[in-house]
């Protein structure tokens, strides 16, 4: 009961934690401050609240409905752009919603799970500090390379088109305010969308630094069931916040982007479409961002799921070179001699190291081809093991999306049915069976 209390009451302390000098997240708050999305104080929330209304849905409005240029050249139209404008601005307001949400209720450093890293080996805190610090590099990996085509774009439309909305006086400045304010509402859209995708990215990999490390367990002499059993549920208890906190955003925004890419193919597709690079590229552009944040997303969950199940392998291996290792120990009577030979016969031969070589870096700690040291001079016993094989193999562990497991075969499925609404509407359009 008191370790309960204990527990509330630092939960309670870690909901909001000022940054520091030293503090790991100072740079991610600097960020999240400079992106309008920190709702830290009252002031901040207005702020972040205000900028997402006028980026997210006011600039796209106006965009959309005063720069549509009826009387340009077939160049300079765009057809696609509904269908452009309404896929990011409504991922972005799913985006901001979530963050929000996870911003107030659990702080930042509760939603990245710093406060649980006093508790981890230093292997996982020092690889998980280098992942956090490289986290927004990632971010604008993905953005910037989009974000060059836009201006690019944007630059191009405003220069050679002929738009007829001095608002300002004069057609140049207006022109010039206009593309800096599509080109900002753009870039805040997309980056909110993957910045979420990012920060799941980053937790997912804390959890596979965790199973990494919960390998090395079963490896050591003094290791029991117990330690064994508590580390595997307290990692099941992470993955299952996971799933919670993320299963409405995986969710929609699955179902968004599957909506603006159909809306897209029908129509691209259509009799009369008129299919330009000056016309759809900013709807390709668009597709790709959204295909890229939703293929980090899907990667990042099956890839944990992946390496959680693999820890079922891991056991199974472990009890079985166990007890080939007991049988040979007790048959040897005991003697130490008899022990180092044991424990080197499960070692890999030269063959088994040749082909390990060619595998290279596919395989790790989780899923291996690889003996495993089994210490059959420690005390855990046959059943025990055999029952913890069997616990591993009745409660696998991953990220789900309302009891729906996301690993590969979820992912052949949900391709599967995309592949098959998209044929659908190729037969209706252009004749495609």
């Amino acid at each position: 009961m008191e370790d309960e209390k204990e527990e509330l009451v630092n939960k309670k302390v870690l909901v909001r934690s000022g940054s520091h000098m030293y503090d790991e997240l100072r740079s991610f708050r600097t960020w999240f401050k400079w992106m309008c999305v920190d709702q830290s104080d009252t002031w901040s929330s207005c702020l972040s609240w205000f900028v997402f209304i006028w980026l997210a849905v006011v600039v796209p409005w106006l965009s959309h409905y005063l720069l549509a240029c009826t009387d340009c050249d077939a160049d300079h139209s765009r057809p696609y752009d509904s269908v452009v404008q309404l896929s990011l601005s409504s991922v972005a307001a799913l985006s901001f919603i979530c963050l929000s949400r996870f911003n107030k209720k659990y702080g930042l450093r509760r939603f990245l799970f710093l406060d649980k890293l006093c508790g981890e080996s230093e292997t996982v805190r020092n690889c998980y500090t280098q992942q956090l610090n490289r986290s927004m590099k990632i971010l604008f990996i993905f953005v910037m390379p989009c974000f060059a085509a836009e201006i690019t774009y944007k630059i191009w439309w405003y220069s050679s088109g002929r738009t007829r909305f001095p608002f300002l006086g004069n057609v140049v400045m207006s022109n010039i305010v206009a593309c800096i304010l599509e080109l900002t509402s753009w870039l805040y859209r997309t980056v909110v969308f993957f910045l979420v995708c990012v920060l799941f990215r980053l937790i997912c990999y804390l959890q596979i630094l965790r199973l990494q490390d919960f390998a090395q367990v079963l490896f050591h002499v003094d290791s029991d069931v117990e330690s064994v059993l508590r580390e595997h549920l307290r990692i099941r208890r992470h993955l299952r916040i996971i799933s919670h906190r993320y299963r409405v955003f995986i969710l929609w925004a699955l179902i968004f982007i599957t909506a603006s890419l159909f809306s897209s193919l029908l129509m691209t597709t259509r009799p009369n479409a008129d299919l330009h690079i000056y016309k759809s590229g900013e709807l390709a552009l668009c597709s790709v961002s959204l295909l890229a944040g939703l293929m980090i997303l899907l990667r990042s969950a099956t890839r944990i799921t992946h390496k959680a199940q693999a820890v079922t392998s891991l056991a199974a291996k472990w009890h079985v070179c166990a007890t080939i290792d007991s049988y040979d120990w007790a048959k040897a009577e005991n003697s130490p001699a008899t022990r180092v030979a044991c424990n080197q016969d499960f070692h890999p031969s030269s063959n088994v190291s040749s082909d390990a070589e060619d595998v290279g870096d596919e395989e790790d700690e989780l899923d291996n081809t690889k003996f495993v040291p089994s210490y059959a001079y420690s005390t855990i016993s046959f059943q025990k093991r055999q029952a913890l094989v069997t616990y591993f193999e009745n409660n696998r562990a991953g990220v789900t999306i309302y009891g729906f497991m996301l690993d590969r075969s979820s992912l052949h499925t949900i391709f599967g049915i995309e592949l098959t609404l998209m044929l659908w509407l190729l037969g209706k359009t252009v004749g495609v069976s």
